[in-house]
Order: C-alpha cells, then structure tokens, then sequence
C-alpha cells in the first residue's frame, strides 16, 4: 500500500506557506510570491458574491454557506472568518453539500450552496429529489459558468442552464453584470423555493454598484434597447457583447432590441412572444450548450405560441467539449463574441 500524501507547493516557500492562494496564480514575484497586478481592475464575480452575501447575512443571521472544499474559489472565505458557526465545508461531497442544505432549509435557515457549475454537476440527484422534488429553499450560487477558460474542458460551465432548466419548482438566473448579481443575490434568498443564478469566472464589466440592493420581479427580462430589424436576445456574459454588437448594427443601418433575459426559467414569455410578433428576426446568445439550454427555451416558447421559428438563429456552443484556452479566444473560436453576433445579424438581414 502507498499512500501519498501531497504537499501543495512544495520546493517553493512562498506557495508552501499559502497554498490556497497559488491554486490558481496570475503574474507574480518569484522572489516574494506577491502578485504582480498591472493595472487596477473590477472585482471579480466571485468577490462580488462573496461579499455581498456577508452584507445580506448581517441583517438575517438565518443565512447560511455551504461549500465542498473551495472557500476561497467561491469567494466565502470572508463569510467563514465573519460567521464561522454559519459556515460549513463539507469537504468534496457536492452530493452531500446540496442534500445537507436541503436539510437546513427543512428548519428555517436560507442555505447558500456555492459551487463551480462542473462540480455541482455530480449532484445532479439531490437536487431534483431532495431540493427540488420537495420545494425547499436552497439558493445555488452557481461559479465558474460558462466558459472559464485555461483550467480545460474539464472545468467549462457550459451545461448548467440544460441539466437544470427541466426540473421542476427550480428558478434560473443569470446577471448581465456584477451589480445585477448583487440583486440575484437577494432576489433568490427572498425567493419561497429553489433557486438558482449562474455568473461566469473573471473579472466584471466595472459598473457602479452604489445602488441599494432590492429583489427583481421573478421571470422578468429588461429591455436596453431599441430596434426594429433584429430582436437580439441575451442571457448573461453575452448581453455586454450584444450591447456592443447592437452598436455596430448601427452603423450599418441595422437596428436592434437588445434584450437582458436575466432570467432562463421562468422565461418571460409574455415580452418575448410580443417582440417576436413586431421584429422580422430573432437572435439568441448563451454561453451555455444549444441543447436544451436558453435558445432551445426561446424555440419552446415560440412554439406554444404558434409562431413560426424559421427566422430564429440561436449562438451558442455546439455539440463538443470546449478545450483549453483564453476566455477571449474561445468565446471568439465558439462563436459568441461581438464578431459573431453582427456577422449572424448581417447574414439574417441579409
């Protein structure tokens, strides 16, 4: 029998010392292991969450967090040093993270399970029979959705919106922004049932977040612009590169409504059916599979409504594991960066 026993970051003191912080290193001082950060950016998505959650948990000590072994990749880490008797890491058991937080809402607490999107995919039986089966209150703070880029196919968040969209009594979210996740946040810890509202890994878009944090009407998109030729539809990190697009449109004399979905489940039926029936094309963007996932939501709902689907183009990834890469270049090579949506916009019209 050989049992290892690994030492993370061993031969380098700097990583030996704090071995959390190296899990996933950027540009750094060999000598000191400091980061090296070349110009100030946003918070991240994860940092956002993170402390807006602590903000929340101070006016209702009924809030509880829940990990599976990633305090500081979900971004609880402040929540466990500010209630540590609030705080539960269960160690890499996501199966039974999601049915140890079902248990607690059984008794009044408003669980958060925050957990990578490919990882709460190993809890994919506790979620629709232990939470979702019995209505409870759980809040899933889904990580890392989407594309996340140089951790390989292995960590793409990119089935999240398929594998949950049809259970039933489940919400699903997605922020256009950082600001918008703050109120997510609030939206599904004041939500009577399951809950659950994904952001991608990386930096956010740095909009102001001084604004009090209030819940959003469940199932209702938001409108940002305009247009009468082409209905784009967009569900969270693809809204700002549709924002974008929609401006290039416009200055080749094509004009969009572009529209921020915010939420996959319950769609907002009534606002897409009505702009399906005045705008002659129709676009989504996910950064999620096609299968199952946003797009084939929005082919649902025309469906029931008897309109035709034939002019409905739907971006997103294709029937392949997304391999290692930059989230730019991938985001570009799959077809749903700003690039892509005017050239499937210009080609529509055309």
């Amino acid at each position: 029998l050989l049992h290892v026993i690994a030492k993370k970051g061993k031969g380098y003191l700097p990583a030996e010392r704090n071995p959390s912080y190296f899990h996933g290193i950027g540009s750094f001082e060999i000598a000191t292991g400091n980061g090296i950060s070349l110009k100030k950016k946003p918070p991240t998505y994860t940092e956002v969450f993170g402390n807006t959650l602590v903000e929340l948990a101070r006016k209702n000590d009924r809030i509880v967090a829940v990990t599976a072994a990633m305090p500081e990749g979900t971004g609880l880490k402040a929540f466990s040093k500010a209630f540590p008797e609030r705080f539960f890491d269960v160690g890499i058991a996501e199966q039974h993270a999601v049915t140890f937080a079902a248990g607690m809402a059984t008794e009044g607490f408003r669980p958060v399970v925050a957990i990578y999107s490919t990882f709460l995919q190993r809890a994919y039986d506790q979620i629709l029979h232990d939470v979702c089966l019995e209505q409870h209150p759980v809040v899933f703070a889904v990580d890392r959705g989407g594309i996340v880029g140089e951790d390989g196919p292995t960590h793409h968040g990119l089935f999240d919106f398929s594998y949950l969209r049809n259970f039933p009594n489940m919400v699903i979210m997605a922020p256009k922004d950082e600001n918008e996740l703050r109120h997510m946040l609030m939206t599904a810890l004041e939500h009577p049932g399951p809950i659950a509202f994904r952001y991608p890994r990386g930096y956010g878009t740095g909009v102001s977040m001084g604004d009090e944090i209030r819940p959003l009407p469940i199932g209702n998109a938001e409108v940002l612009t305009r247009g009468a030729d082409v209905l784009i539809l967009a569900v969270g990190a693809t809204v700002t590169p549709a924002l974008e697009a929609g401006k290039r449109l416009e200055d080749q004399n094509i004009s969009a409504t572009v529209v921020n979905i915010r939420f996959v489940k319950p769609l907002d039926t009534e606002l897409i059916t009505r702009l399906a029936r005045e705008i002659p094309f129709i676009l989504t963007v996910e950064e999620n599979v096609l299968q199952g996932g946003f797009g084939s939501a929005v082919l649902e709902c025309l469906a029931d409504a008897h309109i035709t689907a034939s002019r409905v183009v739907r971006l997103g990834i294709s029937d392949a594991f997304v391999e290692h890469g930059s989230q730019q270049l991938l985001r570009s090579k799959h077809g749903i960066d700003t690039p892509a949506i005017v050239k499937a916009v210009k080609n529509m019209v055309d």
